[in-house]
């Protein structure tokens, strides 16, 4: 089997995602809550109620397991041996509350100025701002949804009885 580990390039942000996790390793979501259960270091926040969340240490921890288990052929429990051998550390030194607020913030900050500047731009246009379709555009006609009489009806019963009197 080939090494897809390799070619995966984990985007440049300090949090991620069980979902974006599960797409760059390329897994199931239950795949990886039963690393987590077996990889107790993976630094999953699990509150409840809130999404679980992984640092961007803890994804490369999951590749790497990913690679342990299915390209070098090891068992979770080979695996984990394995990790526990390299020393590999699991957890950034950051810890997991400050990446959010600090990432909350920058992004708190990028759409104040994107809403400020669609203000801008729409206090500008506030006489002049019309929705048309573009010129030569037909309207496209609205789909009509088919649905079969359900079973037992007196459309389906009729259809019967012509039936059984050929």
């Amino acid at each position: 089997m080939a090494d897809n580990s390799a070619a995966v390039e984990i985007p440049k942000r300090a949090l991620f995602k069980a979902a974006e996790v599960c797409e760059l390793a390329r897994v199931q979501a239950y795949v990886l809550r039963s690393w987590e259960a077996e990889f107790p270091e993976l630094g999953v926040t699990k509150t409840p109620g809130a999404p679980r969340i992984y640092r961007r240490a803890d994804v490369e921890q999951v590749m790497r397991i990913k690679h342990l288990l299915l390209v070098e052929g090891l068992t979770l429990a080979g695996a984990r041996r394995r990790l526990e051998e390299e020393g590999t550390p699991v957890a950034a030194d950051t810890p997991l509350d400050e990446l959010i607020g600090r990432n909350a913030r920058e992004r708190i900050t990028e759409v104040k100025r994107g809403l400020r500047g669609l203000l801008d731009l729409l206090s500008g246009a506030a006489g002049e701002l019309r929705l048309t379709p573009p010129p030569g555009s037909r309207p496209r006609p609205m789909p009509v949804a088919r649905t079969k009489a359900p079973r037992g009806t007196r459309a389906t019963s009729a259809r019967n009885a012509q039936r059984r009197a050929r």
